[in-house]
């Protein structure tokens, strides 16, 4: 069984120090790791933290701060809790962690949604997402690597699949970033299918400040609102608004080298911010769409993306020209 290929750990390596060049050198980060956790720091100020608790179906960083420490995402589920206040919410959707990667057909098996929320099971079958281990932990003079290794495994513990979670982080005096690169392993025994679902995959949860009516969405395209961009391609999405009297904004980057770029985006007026390249029956209307696909055995599916935090509105911040760059490096 291979659970962690040399070439694919060159491979991974080389992509994400390549990435980082396509910035200029920023603040120093630091990671540090506290049991199941990891904070990331920086310039000295937290960032974000990483949780991988094997009490949680799926990885996730909670919450992703400006550089002024303004908190963009929302500030809950807290461990697998809902605070009272939100079970109302009709946009509740609580599987939906500040940042996180999972998708809702994965041989069959739900790993975008959680078991622990019952309201929301019927009768799913859902799956969970173990470390395995943290391959590495290391802050730098202007950037820090962070690396896990996961095991997806059905509710009898059957592991179909492995799911390698690779981060870069780096700021500077304006923005602050994420390189993300996501790798499912089919190497388990037998060939491994992600289906078609609009449930998924790479996703952010906003805070509600950056919702619809009060925050502004807009794409590589110049579209803007759900309507227009909720299962269209584009190389990127940005939400801006005002957060705790702050202007600034949140994009996702597709890379030129992640799976079928440029993605299709399932990108909701709420504050869902995912990048899904499997939805097709649902974002075409069209039930003889299939955007699935079958990773064989011994082969593997990457996704890679840039999470960018900035001043301003998506205008100010020159987010195309920052997308520009940093694709450039990635080509």
């Amino acid at each position: 069984m291979i659970h962690y290929k040399s070439g694919t750990f060159l491979a991974v390596m080389g992509g994400l120090l390549f990435a980082v060049a396509a910035f200029p050198a920023g603040d120093a980060v630091e990671l540090v790791r506290k049991g199941d956790q990891v904070d990331v720091l920086i310039g000295g100020k937290p960032f974000t933290t990483y949780y991988f608790s094997s009490d949680v179906a799926k990885p996730y960083f909670q919450p992703l701060r400006s550089v002024l420490g303004t908190i963009l995402t929302r500030d809950f589920p807290n461990g697998n809790t809902i605070p009272a206040e939100h079970l109302e919410d009709p946009s509740l959707e609580p599987h939906q962690r500040p940042m996180f990667f999972g998708h809702g057909n994965i041989e069959g098996i739900d790993f975008w949604g959680e078991a622990v929320f019952p309201k929301y099971s019927d009768d799913t079958v859902f799956g969970r997402a173990t470390v395995r281990k943290l391959e590495e932990i290391r802050g730098g003079g202007d950037s820090g690597v962070l690396r896990a290794d996961f095991e997806l495994a059905d509710p009898g513990g059957r592991v179909i699949a492995d799911e390698i979670q690779s981060f870069v982080f780096g700021g500077g005096q304006n923005t602050r970033w994420i390189d993300c690169e996501i790798t499912l392993v089919a190497d388990h025994g037998s060939d491994v299918t992600v289906g078609d679902t609009k449930e998924g995959t790479f996703g952010i949860r906003l805070a509600k400040e950056l919702n619809s009516p009060r925050g502004h969405m807009v794409n590589s395209t110049g579209a803007e609102g759900e309507k227009a961009i909720w299962g269209k391609r584009a190389d990127w999405v940005d939400y801006d608004g005002t957060v705790a009297g702050e202007e600034l904004g949140i994009a996702v980057f597709d890379s030129p080298k992640s799976f079928r770029h440029p993605t299709y985006w399932h990108a909701r007026g709420y504050g869902l911010l995912a990048a899904n390249p499997f939805g097709w029956r649902e974002f075409f209307n069209d039930p003889e769409k299939d955007g699935s696909w079958t990773i064989s055995q011994g082969k593997e599916l990457k996704f890679r993306y840039r999470v960018f935090i900035h001043h301003g509105d998506y205008k100010q911040a020159k987010v195309a020209e920052a997308y520009q760059e940093y694709a450039n490096h990635e080509r």
